[in-house]
Formats: C-alpha cells, sequence, structure tokens
C-alpha cells in the first residue's frame, strides 16, 4: 500500500508485512562471477529467491544472467533491490505480483 507524500507523488508503505513477489533479470558482470551473490541477497535481506533461469560460464568474458524471483515482504524486496543497486548490477527488468493476504 501506498503513501502519498508531500509531493503528491506515492513512496512505499515500509511496514506493510504483506508477502509479495517480484521477477527480475540480473546481469552479474564478469568479476563479480565468484561472489556469492545471490546467497548473500538471501541472508542480508532475508527474502525467499527462486533462480527460474541462469547463464553463467566462469570461463566467458561476458556477464551472466540470472532470471529471478523474489518472495518477501515490500521491505525486504526493497531493501534487495537495493543491495543490488549498490553492487551496480543491471536490472534488466522487473515483474511485482502481490499476494493476496486474505
Amino acid at each position: 500500500m501506498a503513501i502519498p507524500n508531500q509531493q503528491g507523488k506515492s513512496t512505499i508503505d515500509f511496514r506493510d508485512n504483506r508477502r509479495t513477489t517480484t521477477r527480475i533479470t540480473v546481469r552479474i558482470p564478469k568479476e563479480l562471477h565468484k561472489q556469492p551473490v545471490i546467497s548473500r541477497l538471501i541472508s542480508y535481506c532475508g527474502i525467499t529467491v527462486n533462480i527460474a533461469a541462469a547463464q553463467l560460464n566462469g570461463y566467458a568474458l561476458q556477464p551472466g544472467k540470472f532470471d529471478l524471483e523474489l518472495r518477501g515482504t515490500v521491505f525486504q524486496i526493497a531493501s534487495a533491490l537495493t543491495y543490488l543497486n549498490e553492487l551496480n548490477l543491471e536490472i534488466l527488468h522487473r515483474f511485482v505480483f502481490e499476494e493476496d493476504g486474505w
């Protein structure tokens, strides 16, 4: 649920404890191939991650690509996306599916 801010735009209500699912595709650059990016994403943010598809070759010069389904609260998902952004990873697209808590 969004709360309007003073400029009339909506912001995320991080107090919302409903669970949600977000699907993203992330490019992992060659220099991070040996780093536990997904493992840290899970442990730092407390989310559930399903790897729907992956392309990662340790010997290739090209970036790897992961199609991830992230499940957690709004706050956890926002934290996960912030973590990935802080690593300067390219997030190709994102789909959000809210789960009905009723």
